[in-house]
């Protein structure tokens, strides 16, 4: 779906003057359609986990509610699985390892799917700040899996991301989707999680896997009524 700049005000709780002077002065995600701005979901709730504007719970409601029920971000963490002490001396070294740790079906080809997480990572960094990066591609990772997963990785020692605040990355969080529209809800709650200052302090802690996923489990319970959270 592509938002208009009132749209985008709307949902970043901002003026519509600020998104244009964020145009202006920032990397906001933007796009040009007939000489006017337009916007991808996506590419904007990234930016704003990135800068860490807070979003309007519209956001993470999904355009299109019809098909299966989507996950949970439990079920999502779950079926992705928790891991800790992932090694890798670069970002290149950490991504191959979190290839290899996705639960993935056995057609699936890794070494393409790593290339494909390098190459978008040369478009722009998908390192979030706060030691928080969440690699995907430009446009979402869709494979033949049975629902989308987020698997979580604590890394063995921080490595250099170029994420927006310059500090290196300690956490990955890695989407993998059916369809496009499940990645685009898993991308918001997931935002929506990082928000939280009570689930940030578990994750930026490596906390258990019990600790995760009881406070994403907490986060759920807070979303409010439109963004249900399956």
């Amino acid at each position: 779906m592509k938002l208009t700049v009132k749209d985008v005000a709307s949902l970043l709780q901002v003026s519509e003057k600020s998104i244009y002077r964020w145009i202006k002065s920032t990397d906001f995600p933007t796009h040009r359609v007939n000489d006017q701005y337009r916007f991808n979901r996506a590419e904007v709730l990234e930016w704003a986990t990135a800068h860490r504007v807070t979003v309007s719970p519209d956001l993470l409601c999904e355009p299109d509610s019809h098909g299966a029920p989507m996950p949970t971000l439990v079920q999502a963490l779950e079926d992705g699985g928790i891991h800790y002490r992932l090694e890798g001396a670069d970002k290149e070294g950490v991504l191959r390892a979190v290839v290899r740790m996705l639960r993935l079906p056995e057609e699936v080809d890794r070494d393409y799917l790593f290339r494909v997480l390098l190459a978008r990572e040369a478009l722009g960094s998908t390192g979030v700040g706060r030691g928080i990066a969440i690699p995907h591609v430009r446009n979402p990772i869709v494979l033949h899996v049975p629902r989308a997963t987020i698997t979580l990785c604590f890394l063995e020692k921080p490595v250099e991301f170029d994420a927006i605040d310059g500090q290196p990355v300690h956490t990955l969080f890695t989407l993998i989707s059916p369809t496009v529209r499940a990645h685009l809800h898993m991308l918001s709650r997931l935002a929506f999680a990082l928000h939280n200052p009570s689930f940030h302090e578990v994750i930026a802690g490596q906390g258990s896997r019990d600790a995760v996923l009881a406070a994403a489990r907490a986060v759920e319970s807070s979303l409010p009524s439109g963004a249900p959270a399956s």
